[in-house]
């Protein structure tokens, strides 16, 4: 653009400052707007401080809500599991505590529709087809009201009550005819009679010679004291077997055993009874090995352990916090010779085990407590030639599920289900067990008819375990099912097995019973000398065999054992040994007391 050659300097000016003047008032508006936008700036940034806060004050306000979330939640699972403990408590103290399920079918509501028969199935059951055929059921005998019949092989006395000679006569001069008579039995008890025996052992010598005539014999000629099994002691089989027998199979404890004795005029103390127990262990201990060696032998090996008390044990300073022991238990041995061995071990570890399952190929069944695996995996590694299947106990999985469904909350109803699904199975495995199939049929109907149900049980366990908390009665039942299934499934091959190990504990539960009383035991001693008599006792029992009366036979034989071997240790195993009645010795004396 050309300079306009009419302007003069002056206007030139003139221009110069209105154009300056413009300038500055563009520069001072443009500050004005900077001002404005630093204020709007300003605010902005104080705005945006306040929603920082804001934000923050926002995520600590959902940290406190999730945190009360979990924290009511934690609140919700410790009410329901307080409410299984109230109601497994109650239900311990004031309820029936058997597993057995109310079978019968609700009339109208069914939970499954699998259940309700198709118009079809229906029709073909009518016509005699379809799977609603007619099937023999098993009878049952009714039981019948009144007293029960005392049993022939008991001894009878007869007490005969006859009217007197004189009213045998009738007043027409005829004399009366028996024409019948009427029987009634009542029982009676003879107290137990305690004497003592005096064995009596003359000494002879010859008063010519004084026995120099004789070199070949001693000087005193007497019988040699005959053999006991607790050398100069005042105790007898009888006594000894009446004692233990009180003990372990009736549980009475030897205090009791001890006053009941003073209450006969006999002094005979727990100390007395104690060293007793002691010192038959010592002579009947090469019997442990012979019933341990005899349960290895069998197919099967059923185990089970439970605690006990122990006041004194051989190395005190490292028990000095121990506050249980343990009473193992196994069963086993050939099918017609069972056999029972209860061991004393100091605890829990899985090292106990190794005494019963090394040398022993076949199935073990047991409970889930994990030192049974631990062991098993130990002793493969071992000794891999010796294969143990274990096999689990399905009562221990009915008694969860059993626990949930009387709990009476909301998973009772699945729990149930669980229930009835175990049920079923056992009815099943009862109904085969009824036919006396051979091994190989049992194995193939428990595939055909078994097996199914239990893959089904398990399809639907792994379906409904996500639904449920974990932590109360069912999630901790669908767990400990889940975790033992393989061992479940181990069942199914070996024919010579049941479905639990129910064998195991109710050769256990004597001393359980035994352990209400006598609370504890006294020594380590003390513990193991308890297992042989109980393992002797419940060996007896197995076999049909008087406790009572086993025991003494067992301490008459066992009174010499020098020179005895293996064989001649067998011979005292209940379905060997001889059992012989009392015959009491000697003729009796006056007392002292009545002479005077």
């Amino acid at each position: 653009m050309g300079i306009n050659k009419g302007i003069t300097l002056e206007e030139a000016l003139k221009m110069l400052e209105a154009a300056n003047s413009i300038i500055q008032s563009q520069q001072k508006e443009i500050s004005d707007q900077q001002l404005k936008i630093d204020a709007q700036a300003s605010v902005i940034v104080s705005k945006d401080s306040q929603l920082q806060k804001k934000d923050l004050e926002i995520k600590a306000k959902q940290k406190e809500i999730e945190l009360r979330e979990s924290e009511i939640e934690q609140k919700n699972l410790e009410i329901i599991q307080l409410q299984e403990k109230l109601a497994t408590q109650l239900r311990f103290r004031f309820c029936a505590r058997s597993e057995k399920s109310d079978n019968q079918p609700s009339l109208f509501d069914f939970e499954d529709e699998a259940f309700i028969p198709s118009e079809e199935e229906i029709e073909a059951s009518v016509a005699g087809e379809g799977p609603y055929k007619e099937e023999l059921v098993k009878s049952y005998k009714r039981r019948k009201c009144g007293r029960k019949k005392l049993s022939e092989d008991l001894p009878r006395r007869e007490v005969y009550l006859d009217i007197p000679e004189e009213e045998k006569h009738c007043a027409c001069g005829a004399e009366l005819v028996k024409v019948g008579e009427d029987r009634s039995e009542r029982l009676q008890v003879i107290p137990a009679q305690i004497y003592v025996e005096v064995t009596v052992r003359p000494k002879y010598a010859c008063r010519v010679c004084e026995g120099s005539g004789d070199e070949d014999h001693p000087v005193f000629r007497q019988m040699p004291a005959p053999k006991t099994i607790i050398p100069k002691s005042i105790s007898t089989p009888n006594l000894l077997a009446f004692i233990f027998t009180q003990k372990f199979c009736e549980h009475n404890p030897y205090y009791r055993q001890s006053k009941a004795f003073e209450r006969r005029m006999i002094d005979i103390s727990r100390a007395d009874m104690d060293n007793w127990q002691l010192k038959v262990y010592e002579k009947l201990k090469p019997m442990e090995q012979i019933f341990m060696d005899h349960i290895k032998s069998g197919p099967v090996m059923n185990m089970d352990e439970t605690t006990v008390k122990v006041l004194k044990y051989d190395n005190a300073e490292a028990n000095k916090d121990r506050k249980k022991s343990y009473m193992w238990l196994a069963c086993g041995g050939p099918l017609d010779k069972k056999a029972v061995i209860y061991r004393y071990f100091e605890s829990r570890h899985p090292k106990f085990i190794k005494p019963f399952i090394n040398g022993f190929q076949g199935w073990l069944q047991t409970d889930e407590y994990g030192g049974y695996e631990a062991a098993l995996e130990e002793h493969e590694k071992l000794y891999p030639d010796d294969l143990i299947i274990h096999v689990a106990c399905m009562a221990h999985v009915r008694r969860k599920f059993f626990d949930a469904v009387k709990c009476g909350h909301g998973n009772a109803v699945n729990a149930q289900k669980a229930v009835d699904y175990i049920q079923k199975i056992y009815f099943l495995e009862n109904r085969l067990r009824e036919k006396n199939l051979s091994n190989d049929e049992i194995v193939s109907a428990r595939k055909e008819k078994i097996l199914p149900i239990l893959n089904e049980f398990h399809d639907w366990l792994i379906e409904i375990q996500p639904t449920v908390i974990p932590e109360v009665k069912f999630g901790k039942a669908i767990s400990y099912a889940l975790n033992s299934w393989q061992h479940i499934l181990n069942y199914i091959e070996c024919p010579y097995i049941y479905l639990d190990n129910s064998i195991a504990e109710r050769s256990i539960k004597p001393f359980v019973l035994g352990r209400k009383n006598w609370l504890f035991a006294g020594s380590e001693d003390g513990a193991r000398s308890s297992c042989l008599l109980f393992s002797l006792i419940e060996c007896a029992k197995i076999h049909n065999k008087n406790p009572e009366d086993y025991l003494r036979c067992i301490f008459e034989q066992a009174a010499d054992t020098d020179g005895w071997t293996e064989d001649d240790w067998k011979q005292l195993l209940p379905w060997n040994i001889k059992i012989t009645s009392f015959e009491a010795q000697g003729v009796w004396m006056v007392p002292q007391g009545a002479q005077n």
